[in-house]
């Protein structure tokens, strides 16, 4: 019945309005909460209700499903048996048994904040600009300066019960007040209808924006150095692409070491980033790290800064960046055991001490996860980081909360949970996949795949349109882009290659797949038809395979190369001479790269499959009706003429060969290279010797 009270009805839209504008609150971040009364279908009587946004979820595409509904009266009723702020954790499981009917979501920290406040609508956000009033060294000041008696100061407090309960007493003290500022934190408004506490808290947010943008000194950051000030477009962007799988390197180390894979990047040269570390003051500011708890807790504490020109010698830069990484895993984990031992007991295992921000002045950010849309948000909260620094700085001394307390909310046990709660990776999550000729036939079913097995995928064609049409189909730009290439064009692969790494941070996987046919007899062939065919396959192959090696090496995680030859490779059939030389070209590369490659990780593999008619590309340009006359049988037919040559009497189609290709590629066969997969029903004479 919820979702037709008018009180639960109006707290969706509002939520939705106020998180679809990233002024006003961050992604997944803050939360929102009305008061209304229901029937309880046991008793038949009216029952005072709080729904407020649960663990997780996102304002701005919160559905009611994302509503936590407790019972009121029994919420309220936890104030008698509250144990203190050193018991918080217990408060959280006593949400449980306030709860009012079936699903709906988890109750959040946040939930006393909502239900002790007394007001029939509450908002708490994290818009840049409130926070930068939080974070301000005087910043209690500031606030009875831009808002006089209207909105009152909190001082910092770790979100949870006692909040609340600080909140309600200030709202009960100030009954003049329609919101607070919370130290180091972020904003709350109230209202008595849902249009009222969206008002308060869109003026509170306004205001500060205002204020700033008036007060502000004019350079916040510091004075520009020459150095650090950001290369022209084009060479930025290159420079990113030849730094991003070191630094994915970097940012994977702990990751690997527990038996896992790489992480996911995300890239940004965000004028707002490159102004920021252009500045005297980014490497002071920097370190100070960031102070909302939604921002270190993807973030990380502080990140890593690389204190180089961006034109530095690419040499100098590795070196450099190996003494930061381990000065950076060195401070970690002093920070780590310093407070541990500090507040004493039990603490969860240090999670990893590896950066999850990285940043290079001149030329970027890159931010880490274990998948893309986790990359990209922990990049986006930095950039709100910044704007904080940015407001706090320009009106005041930008001052954090102490690591202290940053270490009590990084290694709350209510976060540990939630980590343990997450679902079981899918068996190539945080992998990053550049498929050739994917667009269409083998291609796309290889993509495809491995995309639902939990890979990031480039999809590499000749056409932009059909890449992109293909990768809007697997998924959004978290999961697949589209890129153009054409594999026999050098220049053209290091941009494809290049724009892999940009859009997911490295390269792990890699299948050669682009390809045609042109069925003609040894007289008929010319010297363009053997060209053709060998640039496209053998060459493109060996070029896609020598680009994508670099940046694997480069990582130093591994990785997977994998042929799409033919059983062709092997077998000696009529009218084929150039299609078959060129797939024997790549079965031989398959062997090479495996004996070279083999020292640093990296698996080559091939799939051999028999002609693929339903689907394929190539089938469908020609090749289909010139191999349907050599054999003698009507073209349509000649997928099951195909199976009825093989031992199984099976057609082969795309979707096998990317069962080969996940089975060559996934968690079970890591101990496997040099070898190619018959995909083809059974063609005894393909057989391998």
């Amino acid at each position: 019945m919820s979702d037709l009270n008018p009180a639960f009805a109006a707290l969706v839209a509002r939520s939705n309005r106020l998180g679809a504008d990233p002024r006003n609150t961050n992604y997944a971040g803050g939360n929102t909460s009305a008061k209304g009364s229901e029937t309880d279908p046991v008793t038949g009587e009216d029952v005072e209700l709080l729904w407020v946004k649960g663990s997780g979820g996102d304002l701005g595409t919160l559905e009611p499903g994302g509503l936590a509904v407790l019972r009121l009266d029994r919420m309220r009723a936890l104030v008698d048996v509250y144990p203190g702020v050193e018991r918080e954790d217990e408060m959280v499981a006593a949400f449980d048994y306030c709860l009012h009917g079936k699903g709906g979501a988890a109750p959040s920290i946040d939930t006393a904040m909502h239900g002790l406040v007394d007001a029939a609508h509450v908002d708490h956000l994290h818009p840049d600009s409130g926070i930068a009033i939080a974070t301000a060294a005087d910043g209690e000041q500031l606030t009875k300066e831009i808002y006089g008696e209207q909105v009152v100061w909190v001082p910092w407090r770790r979100p949870g019960f006692q909040l609340g309960l600080d909140i309600a007493a200030i709202k009960e003290a100030n009954p003049q007040a329609v919101g607070c500022i919370l130290g180091g934190h972020g904003i709350t408004a109230w209202g008595r209808t849902s249009e009222e506490c969206e008002k308060n808290s869109r003026w509170i947010i306004r205001t500060a924006e205002t204020y700033i943008r008036k007060h502000a000194k004019k350079a916040p950051f510091g004075a520009r150095v020459k150095k650090w000030e950001p290369l022209a477009p084009a060479k930025r962007r290159a420079r990113a692409a030849e730094l991003a799988p070191l630094l994915r390197g970097v940012a994977s180390k702990d990751a690997l070491s527990d038996g896992g894979r790489g992480m996911v990047g995300h890239f940004t040269d965000d004028k707002v980033v490159l102004d920021f570390l252009a500045s005297r003051n980014h490497p002071r500011l920097a370190e100070l790290g960031t102070s909302c708890p939604d921002h270190f807790l993807r973030t990380k504490v502080k990140p890593m800064v690389l204190d180089l020109p961006a034109d530095a010698p690419l040499e100098k830069v590795r070196a450099r960046v190996a003494e930061l990484h381990e000065a950076y895993r060195a401070d970690y984990a002093a920070y780590y055991e310093r407070n541990a031992k500090a507040f004493g007991g039990e603490w969860p295992a240090m999670r990893g001490a590896d950066p999850l921000v990285i940043l290079v002045p001149g030329v970027g950010m890159f931010s880490y996860g274990k998948d893309k849309q986790t990359a990209r948000v922990a990049g986006e909260f930095y950039v709100n980081a910044i704007n904080v620094m940015r407001g706090a700085e320009g009106l005041s001394t930008y001052a954090p909360i102490d690591e202290s307390e940053k270490f009590r909310i990084e290694y709350w046990a209510l976060e540990e949970a939630k980590l343990q709660r997450m679902p079981k990776p899918r068996p190539l999550a945080t992998r990053i996949a550049l498929v050739t000729g994917a667009a269409s036939g083998i291609g796309k079913a290889i993509a495809t795949r491995l995309a639902a097995e939990g890979a990031c995928v480039v999809i590499a064609d000749l056409s932009i349109e059909r890449a992109q049409e293909a990768a809007a189909e697997i998924g959004g730009a978290d999961v697949a882009v589209g890129v153009q290439v054409d594999v026999s064009d050098e220049a053209a692969v290091q941009r494809a290659v290049d724009a892999a790494v940009l859009a997911f941070g490295g390269l792990d996987l890699v299948v050669n797949n682009a390809g045609l046919s042109l069925s003609k007899s040894l007289l008929d062939t010319t010297v363009a038809d053997w060209d053709l065919q060998h640039d496209v396959m053998a060459r493109g192959s060996f070029l896609v395979s020598r680009a994508a090696a670099r940046v694997m090496i480069d990582q130093g995680i591994g990785g997977d190369i994998v042929y799409i030859s033919s059983k062709n490779s092997v077998f000696a059939g009529p009218n084929n001479i150039a299609y078959s030389a060129t797939k024997a070209d790549q079965a031989h590369q398959v062997r090479l790269l495996a004996a070279e490659l083999g020292e640093h990780g990296i698996k080559v593999n091939g799939v051999n499959p028999d002609g693929v008619v339903r689907g394929s590309g190539i089938f469908a340009g020609g090749w289909g009706a010139k191999r349907a006359a050599v054999y003698g049988v009507e073209e349509e037919k000649l997928g099951e003429f195909y199976a009825q040559r093989t031992l199984l009497k099976r057609e082969v189609l795309p979707e096998h060969c990317a069962n080969a290709v996940f089975a060559l590629v996934g968690p079970e066969m890591t101990h496997t290279t040099g070898l190619h997969v018959p995909v083809d029903a059974g063609v005894a004479a393909a057989f391998l010797r």
